[in-house]
């Protein structure tokens, strides 16, 4: 092939994909950017024993940040990072991003957006509204099988399952704007027909604060709270860290307090403490 005709190939190439890439969203572009590239040198400047330790670090810069609901909503599906308030999805999302990108050894802000799209999407890419891993259950399926996470709920003490149908998006069709599209409506219905009768693993309020569970639980491991919802999985995500004597508590953007904090209670009352809730299951970060 002629040098020239290679050149005009890649050059077609490298235009359809630059048409097609969409740039990020951020609160405060300069702010965001600078304050990722400060967290992840002073990550890299760490020594960390294992993807958990580093993921628990990473969290713990992100206390006292201010709650913020539907950050992510806007006419036009792209990656949204925002540091200035964060639900317990996008603190959970933004810390395994951050741990991620430290994992291996990258210390820009673009590295840590390619992360983050390759958490919240399917298959890591951003393709509408319907592409964003609305569904804990299907997050993990997701990012399991691309190896980002490992789904350990299987291999801890105590562990059981239970079997949903999730269908609560399009069941409450009117909650979501977006599904108002019938186009987006139907890519949904057709990920939630993935997940009838879905049975998942999970270990149960009553037998989290067991000594042999609060053991196996590692600080930095994720932890996603099971609801009694019969439509729906999970209604709430965290972080473990471990007290001073070893006793998990959850590392949280806490909507009721206006703020990311760690609980004042054990994860195990704290679960307790919240009849809605069914238990908990538990995913690491892999690097």
């Amino acid at each position: 092939m002629r040098r020239p005709l290679l050149i005009l190939i890649l050059a077609t190439v490298w235009a359809a994909t630059a048409a097609r890439t969409v740039a990020p969203r951020f609160g405060d572009e300069a702010r965001d950017t600078t304050r990722l590239n400060e967290m992840l040198a002073k990550g890299l400047a760490q020594r960390f024993s294992t993807p958990q330790e580093r993921t628990a670090f990473f969290a713990r810069m992100m206390e006292g940040t201010p709650y913020g609901a539907h950050t992510l909503e806007a006419d036009t599906e792209r990656v949204t990072v925002r540091l200035d308030s964060l639900d317990c999805t996008t603190f959970v999302e933004t810390a395994m991003a951050l741990s991620y990108t430290a994992g291996e050894r990258r210390s820009s802000w673009r590295d840590f957006v390619y992360n983050l799209e390759r958490f919240r999407y399917r298959g890591g890419k951003v393709d509408g509204y319907p592409s964003r891993l609305h569904y804990i259950c299907d997050w993990a399926i997701d990012n399991a099988h691309r190896g980002n996470i490992e789904d350990v709920t299987g291999r801890l003490p105590r562990c059981g399952y239970i079997v949903r149908s999730i269908d609560f998006m399009t069941t409450h069709r009117d909650s979501y704007p977006a599904l108002s599209d019938s186009a987006h409506y139907a890519r949904m219905k057709a990920v939630e027909g993935g997940f009838r009768n879905h049975r998942f693993p999970y270990i149960k309020t009553s037998d989290v604060a067991s000594r042999e569970v609060r053991d196996a639980l590692r600080t930095g491991d994720v932890v996603a709270l099971v609801t009694k919802m019969k439509d729906l999985d999970v209604t709430h995500m965290g972080i473990v860290v471990k007290d001073e004597s070893g006793m998990p508590r959850l590392l949280h953007a806490s909507s009721s307090h206006g703020k990311v904090e760690v609980t004042s209670v054990s994860l195990a009352d704290f679960l307790r403490r919240n009849p809605s809730l069914a238990g908990i299951r538990v995913f690491r970060l892999k690097d």
